[in-house]
């Protein structure tokens, strides 16, 4: 072989082993923007389907109570009907209010005790 075609050779394989190796990093460039496209994608789709249930359980509830109240102002006031459908509402708004003090007191429970357990075992 002249030096010329070994030249020419190794030159071929240099420009091959150039190709490749920008070929790798773009591979991986590529793969960690794929990662990361997949992650803003996924956090999208959660906060998509979190709007859609809050807005479903918005207007369900909202059509269930506007419909009651809205039967109720049609019954005469003295009905048997009306007033069951008033005391019962009633009884439910204060039963979720009950429920929902009841959760508020168990997560601060939660919380303080922690804070009152680090205290007494000397941490700050």
């Amino acid at each position: 072989m002249s030096t010329q075609e070994t030249t020419a050779q190794s030159d071929t394989l240099s420009r091959l082993g150039d190709a490749l190796d920008h070929a790798t990093e773009s591979l991986g460039e590529a793969a960690s923007k794929t990662r990361e496209t997949a992650k803003v994608a996924s956090r999208k789709v959660q906060e998509t389907a979190r709007s859609g249930i809050y807005n479903t359980a918005y207007g369900v509830s909202f059509g269930v109570v506007f419909s009651a109240v809205f039967l109720v102002e049609l019954l005469p006031e003295d009905s048997t009907l009306r007033r069951g459908l008033e005391d019962g509402a009633e009884a439910g708004f204060d039963s979720a209010v009950t429920k929902a003090e009841a959760r508020r007191a168990k997560r601060r429970a939660y919380i303080e005790k922690p804070a009152r357990d680090a205290l007494e075992a000397g941490v700050s």
